[in-house]
């Protein structure tokens, strides 16, 4: 039987054999083409908040488009009613760290999370999020429509990071120093959880959260260079000032990386130009009407 003498990668393959590699090649790609599409999207901490190593240094996700199959996980009554239908949609979206490595979803910090959520949005049902939005100057509700992709990250403010990805900030009151990092999607868990104990032993049963003292508790790691964690406990509960507190938050909220959600608008009632809100977030989001 004749041998295939040009010169390319069938060479020294005879012409059987050749259309048997090629149909298997062809068949190989059509498998992996088929089994979905995929597209690498950029993290807002550009992977310098995690740890030397973590797959998330990378500063990147490979995230697959949505299917039928994760409108299963959209619609399921019991991950509504548990409160982590977005969570578990999230995660089976994350195919790797655009680099082969798999993804810890729960070491995600909160505005990467963000930057994956409005991603998926985009993936599954396309850019254009119709919303409805009232003008901050007269109060008038107008119907808008978001071009998504047109959200911009905030990137990791030019501010000095410490080589384990946490912050130092000096209290302008007590002028003690925190060090301090952002909140994973693991650390946001055990606030819900926290908050949720304290609501229950909540003296008289007034209903009270301690949501925020729950939160600096995880965020802060040391202070004066002290990691004793029931001093922070007892620093947070005891010596926080407000206005300490004020402008920790302030500064934390300068430097934590996450998606922009500002959207600009001319009010078509009373002609205000570049009125500006947050972007709401409702059903619709995930679940446009059909």
């Amino acid at each position: 039987m004749n041998k295939v003498t040009d010169d390319y990668p069938g060479k020294g393959l005879s012409t059987d054999e050749l259309k048997q590699k090629l149909a298997s090649e062809s068949n190989s790609s059509l498998t992996k083409e088929s089994k979905f599409p995929t597209e690498i999207i950029e993290l807002p901490s550009e992977g310098k908040l995690y740890p030397e190593g973590s797959p998330l240094s990378s500063g990147k996700v490979e995230m697959k488009y949505m299917t039928a199959k994760e409108e299963d996980i959209l619609t399921s009554s019991n991950l509504i009613q548990k409160g982590v239908v977005i969570d578990t949609l999230l995660r089976a979206l994350i195919v790797s760290n655009g680099e082969g490595r798999s993804v810890n979803y729960n070491d995600l910090i909160i505005g990467d999370k963000n930057a994956i959520m409005v991603a998926a949005r985009v993936l599954g049902y396309g850019a254009d999020y119709p919303v409805e939005m009232a003008c901050p100057a007269c109060g008038v509700k107008q119907k808008q429509s978001i071009d998504l992709t047109s959200l911009e990250n905030k990137n990791l403010a030019d501010v000095p990071v410490n080589d384990d990805g946490t912050f130092t900030f000096k209290l302008p009151a007590s002028k003690k120093t925190l060090t301090f990092k952002i909140l994973t999607h693991a650390d946001e868990k055990l606030v819900a959880a926290e908050s949720k104990r304290m609501k229950k032993k909540s003296v008289g049963g007034n209903g009270i959260t301690y949501e925020l003292t729950s939160r600096f508790k995880y965020m802060i790691v040391a202070i004066d260079e002290e990691d004793d964690k029931t001093a922070i406990r007892a620093f947070v509960d005891n010596e926080f000032l407000s206005r300490d507190s004020l402008a920790f938050r302030q500064y934390v909220e300068t430097v934590s990386p996450d998606v922009d959600m500002t959207v600009y608008f001319e009010c078509d009632s009373c002609g205000h130009e570049d009125a500006s809100v947050q972007m709401p977030m409702n059903v619709h989001f995930f679940w446009p009407r059909a």
